[in-house]
């Protein structure tokens, strides 16, 4: 075996831990809904065995990750963006969308509820509803914002934003520096 296909190989087994405990399952909640045992699962985090694909598939499906994104893959000159999304306290996701340290950052969310905690910074912020309700508290405001509805503010006032109510709330949330801010451009009115 080239020394390429064993890092590939040895890398599996810490992805599939870091996966399973990022949803916050027990290696017998996995066991239970991928059909594998207990002590198959275990020694495949800790390397011991080596994964197939009738092991890695009922992987992949039960964490509803591609197969390559078990294996890391390396980069086969497909030209489109493979996401990385990055689990959060309590359920939350951020998918980055841009890779632009410096200028406007996007990321798609999925905030999960959670206690307002008021903050302040440099930038400028503008947000999407993409399902789900949005709270947004904003100096001295307090809204709620539905599906197909924005917001932008200057990040130096005093703000939060999270679900409305139990749920998770799926936003488009673009940042940028200080006075970026959004510019909408519409054709002529009919």
């Amino acid at each position: 075996m080239d020394a390429e296909l064993a890092q590939i190989l040895d890398g599996i087994g810490p992805r599939l831990r870091a996966l399973r405990r990022g949803r916050g399952l027990t290696l017998e909640a996995l066991a239970q809904d991928t059909d594998i045992s207990v002590s198959t699962l275990s020694r495949l985090e800790s390397g011991i065995r080596r994964p197939t694909l009738d092991l890695l598939i009922p992987l992949a499906r039960a964490h509803r990750v591609a197969l390559d994104q078990l294996v890391a893959a390396p980069a086969t000159g497909d030209p489109r963006v493979h996401l990385r999304p990055h689990r959060k306290d309590r359920g939350s996701v951020l998918v980055p969308l841009t890779q632009y340290p410096g200028r406007v950052q996007v990321f798609k969310q999925v905030l999960a509820p959670r206690e307002p905690r008021l903050v302040t910074h440099a930038g400028y912020e503008w947000l999407y509803v993409l399902a789900g309700e949005l709270r947004l508290i904003l100096g001295g405001s307090d809204v709620v914002l539905r599906p197909g509805e924005v917001a932008e503010f200057d990040t130096g006032e005093p703000h939060w934003f999270g679900p409305a109510g139990g749920s998770a709330v799926e936003i488009l949330h673009l940042f940028g520096p200080h006075g970026d801010q959004a510019v909408i451009r519409t054709g002529p009115e009919a």
